[in-house]
């Protein structure tokens, strides 16, 4: 094969190989991510939804069925070890082709040999693409002749939104598997693992509970990442001559200090509380710190896109129309691209929403909205603007009176729209604060032409 392309087939011991290229070996010194690369499904951790029975991962494992696959999820979630794991448990070949250097002619050489192989011998052939979203559209469309006619058993693998990333025709003939983050809990199995087994560490250490919390939280659901850490730690011990990782041991090696931040304690609530009201205060400085504090402790950046989203509605509104697009988009980015590069998009948006003007009236509306509504100040709807699609309707009156906004000045018509026990109630009251100053004053103004003042 050239360059652009790897092949292997299954073997006893199950193909090993973290993150990139499948052809890793699996001896005494390879990575610890390497060697501790689960070999059937049973070993992989986290991702439930994947391994329960009669899922498609276990057609293709146990029935061998042909099936492709498109493996979406962060980094460190279990793609390659899934397609590690079909062409270890399957009596299949396994070609992995490169995204990076493979082109459309490197493609469609790995589906001829593998559709030549089956015809002559009746073996199938698993084509692993990792990052799949890198191929263009003509190197994708080089696929579908593979997965259509079942020359191969396709497994690609993307960090990206495959709608976005993959092309119709290759999304419509392949299943799409989401894989999850992992939680801290699968992270601590990861580890705890590693440390026991003889393929890890095989008992030689042990480690503090405040070193593992730390190398958790700098996974961050990434289980490579995890095992690298663990990995180092073990080293900087050996270094010193001693069977234990410490915390500071843990720090050292990993470069990074452990932050005093429990995700379910006081600091997860004292740290969000003065983020939000630092970026409430308008002190960019103050809220980049915390944010900082909270993803350097491993707090979930899905979390803190939630928590912007809420703030640009309650303290912000319509002083900057824009700051809940922009927490909209820093959310969804975040989902798509995960750590670390996603702490530039809750920084941008941190800044954005900190230095927006500021008004709560937004939140003030529907709050006092809210409570008549609870207090029992409900109404009737005034007939007029009730429904007057369906028989019946106009001997009740319904519609009747009802003035068309369209045929009036400016698009507003005189027309009473709240309930009688409402009608002079005054629930959104912009205020003079950004570019809500220019709604205030429009507000005003139709309000008026609505109440006939």
């Amino acid at each position: 094969m050239s360059d652009g392309l790897f092949e292997m087939g299954s073997t006893p011991s199950g193909p090993t190989g973290a993150g990139g290229s499948l052809s890793s070996a699996d001896h005494a010194n390879a990575p610890l991510a390497v060697r501790m690369r689960p070999r059937t499904l049973d070993e992989l951790v986290g991702q439930p939804q994947l391994r329960a029975p009669g899922s498609p991962l276990h057609q293709v494992i146990e029935a061998e069925r042909s099936l492709s696959l498109l493996l979406w999820g962060p980094p460190g979630t279990g793609k390659t070890t899934i397609a590690a794991i079909v062409s270890g448990q399957t009596d299949r070949s396994f070609v992995e082709v490169s995204a990076v250097s493979a082109g459309v002619k490197e493609v469609r050489a790995a589906i001829d040999a593998a559709r030549a192989q089956l015809v002559a011998t009746g073996r199938e052939t698993v084509l692993f693409v990792d990052e799949v979203h890198r191929f263009s559209k003509a190197q994708q469309d080089a696929l579908l002749p593979g997965v259509e006619n079942r020359w191969v058993t396709l497994i690609a693998a993307t960090t990206e939104n495959p709608s976005f990333s993959v092309v119709s025709p290759l999304l419509s003939r392949s299943l799409l598997l989401r894989l999850q983050s992992l939680t801290d809990d699968d992270i601590r199995d990861v580890l705890r693992r590693a440390l026991t087994d003889e393929r890890g560490l095989a008992g030689a250490f042990e480690i503090d509970d405040d070193a593992l919390e730390h190398l958790v939280r700098l996974a961050g659901g990434d289980a490579r990442r995890s095992l690298t850490y663990l990995e180092a730690a073990a080293g900087a011990a050996t270094s010193a001559g001693v069977a234990t990782i410490d915390l500071g041991t843990a720090e050292t090696a990993a470069d990074v200090a452990a932050v005093r931040y429990d995700r379910d304690g006081d600091q997860h609530y004292d740290v969000i509380s003065a983020f939000i009201k630092s970026v409430r205060g308008s002190d960019a400085d103050a809220a980049l710190h915390y944010l900082a504090r909270m993803l350097e402790a491993g707090e979930d950046p899905r979390f803190v896109a939630r928590r912007l989203m809420i703030l640009a509605s309650e303290d912000i509104g319509l002083a900057d129309p824009t700051a809940l697009t922009t927490a909209v988009a820093a959310a969804q980015t975040v989902q798509l691209i995960g750590m670390p590069e996603a702490q530039l998009t809750l920084a941008h948006a941190t800044i954005a929403l900190a230095v927006a003007p500021k008004s709560n009236a937004v939140t003030t509306a529907i709050g006092a909205a809210v409570a008549d509504v609870r207090a029992g100040r409900i109404g009737q709807v005034p007939p007029h603007l009730r429904d007057a699609h369906y028989a019946g309707a106009k001997k009740l009156g319904h519609g009747e009176g009802y003035r068309y906004a369209h045929d009036h000045p400016f698009g507003i018509a005189e027309q009473q729209y709240l309930p009688d026990e409402l009608a002079e109630t005054a629930y959104y009251e912009p205020k003079e604060i950004g570019a809500e100053a220019a709604i205030r004053e429009r507000w005003e103004r139709v309000r008026r032409i609505l109440r006939g003042g």
